[in-house]
């Protein structure tokens, strides 16, 4: 996990609203249906606004009617932490920011499923950043995610499966070849930081787009090199890229990266997500290309 430090007491005061000082340093409350991020819908990621943490996901956010931001569960588990809180003379569990170790609000057992928990935020300890979306396949997704997850401007990597024809793939159909899906890795971006065209270019490099359903001694259809576009301007980004990587005279061969619409996508199971960190050392046959 990256390093988020918190800034000092006096930096603190200078750089955070009233507001946000009370909330995320003394644990104060702020009033319901009179905060930013209630009704907030935009697509985007949620963070300490004390140290830029990654905290939520807008994909998990939903409606509960409380007044304040809701989710059924962080975007990385190891960047919350929970704590009992018997202040309010009742006992809850509070939720605070591993880094900043900021408060966030409380945890309740009253949320949708698949988690049934309401992670009830303050938007006062939360700063927003509006983020885009990729999905790409270049062979195991276990390599891909490990080099995409540390570009700068990536906040958000899950390694799933998609373009198949099967609802609800396991890894063991994906695998045999039997479901149609590529192995892919869905990224959530900061486009202030990182556009789509220097991510594509970035997918180019780090897998061979010039074999065809295979990657390393990774063979098969799970395997094949593909961009999955959100909108028209994500294909013609797509088509771009795929046209300078061919000119580049990088490769000898033609490269045969499909370019097709990005249907449903299944995330993995836990123990394939971020794999490589879970394991140094691990299998991997992707690599960035000068």
């Amino acid at each position: 996990m990256e390093n988020f430090k918190k800034p000092s007491q006096e930096e603190l005061k200078r750089k955070l609203t009233p507001m946000q000082y009370q909330v995320t340093q003394e644990n104060a409350t702020e009033p319901p249906f009179k905060n930013e991020f209630w009704k907030e819908k935009r697509e985007g990621i949620y963070v300490d606004v004390v140290t830029g943490e990654p905290l939520f996901s807008s994909q998990d956010k939903f409606d509960s009617d409380c007044g304040w931001p809701s989710f059924s569960k962080p975007l990385e588990p190891e960047h919350v932490q929970e704590r009992p809180d018997l202040s309010a003379g009742r006992e809850r569990v509070e939720v605070r920011s591993r880094g900043g170790d900021s408060h966030l609000g409380h945890v309740f057992k009253d949320g949708p499923a698949p988690t049934g928990l309401r992670y009830c935020i303050n938007s006062a300890a939360l700063r927003f950043i509006p983020t885009q979306e990729a999905v790409l396949a270049g062979g195991c997704f276990w390599g891909m995610e490990d080099i995409i997850r540390k570009l700068p401007g990536v906040l958000e990597t899950t390694v799933g499966y998609t373009g198949g024809k099967v609802v609800d793939p396991i890894y063991e159909s994906v695998h045999k070849g039997d479901t149609g899906h590529a192995e892919a890795i869905r990224v959530r971006f900061d486009p202030a930081k990182l556009s789509y065209e220097e991510l594509l270019h970035y997918f180019f490099r780090l897998h061979d787009p010039t074999t065809l359903n295979r990657q390393g001694n990774d063979i098969g259809t799970q395997y094949r090199s593909a961009i999955f576009y959100r909108d028209d301007a994500q294909k013609r980004a797509a088509q771009k890229v795929k046209a300078e990587a061919s000119a580049s005279g990088r490769w000898r061969k033609p490269i045969t990266t499909e370019i097709s619409p990005a249907g449903t996508f299944y995330p993995a199971e836990d123990y394939h997500q971020k794999y490589l960190q879970k394991n140094p050392g691990g299998y991997t046959c992707h690599f960035l290309r000068d």
